[in-house]
């Protein structure tokens, strides 16, 4: 078996520049690589292109690289509740690639699987097709989009092994599976890291073959975007 372990973050970040294509896990907060996101931040890397469903919030997630001015272009589907992401957009600070959502997912396991390109009817008659080859397929139409073609590839999971084989939890499923493999270097970070042979084949997300580097995660915050509580009767 090869060994994806590497023992801190420092490690599993090394080869980011600045300028870099980076994919980044998670569906609002959930799910997101808090660790890695946090030392983006700290290496104080700028001029980044990063692609990811949405942006978090303003002091939390992709948000603090927004505030620290180190994300040139955001590719995205979403800007969610990040005010600061809303501003740096209309002011014309932020370079924003608006994607429909399957879209997104579709173009990261295209690249996963090395396909090139896709067509898909999202956006077909609206600016999303702008510019954009069409083709018609059964009497409907189509646009032609190019898979991403990224550096860094961050997911976060629940369980791994030392392999790099992947188990995700809840909505952490929604984005996170489709990036691994997506970029030249994919970095998982894990809340639970076990060895080799404890997890069970057939829960296994993602198999290490998608994993180039694991460690394992600490003090992982999991915000809730919007809490909704029923009330007290």
């Amino acid at each position: 078996m090869i060994n994806k372990y590497v023992n801190n973050v420092h490690k599993a970040l090394d080869g980011v520049e600045s300028g870099m294509t980076l994919l980044l896990g998670g569906f609002g907060l959930c799910g997101i690589p808090e660790n890695a996101i946090s030392e983006l931040v700290n290496m104080n890397v700028k001029n980044l292109t990063c692609i990811s469903n949405n942006a978090g919030i303003d002091d939390f997630g992709l948000g603090r690289l927004l505030k620290a001015h180190q994300i040139k272009k955001m590719i995205s589907s979403y800007v969610g509740e990040n005010e600061e992401f809303e501003r740096q957009m209309l002011s014309g600070e932020l370079d924003v690639q608006l994607i429909p959502q399957g879209t997104l997912a579709e173009l990261c396991r295209a690249s996963q699987a090395g396909i090139p390109a896709i067509y898909t009817p999202a956006g077909f008659g609206t600016e999303v097709a702008t510019g954009k080859e069409t083709r018609e397929f059964d009497g409907k139409m189509y646009v032609l989009e190019y898979a991403f073609k990224a550096d860094f590839s961050f997911v976060k999971a629940w369980r791994g092994d030392t392999s790099g084989n992947l188990i995700f939890k809840g909505t952490a499923r929604n984005f996170n599976p489709n990036m691994c493999g997506a970029a030249k270097i994919t970095v998982a970070e894990v809340e639970e890291l076990v060895p080799v042979g404890s997890l069970d084949p057939n829960q296994v997300h993602v198999p290490g073959i998608f994993v180039q580097r694991i460690f394992q995660g600490k003090n992982y915050e999991k915000r809730i975007e919007q809490r909704t509580t029923m009330p007290t009767l």
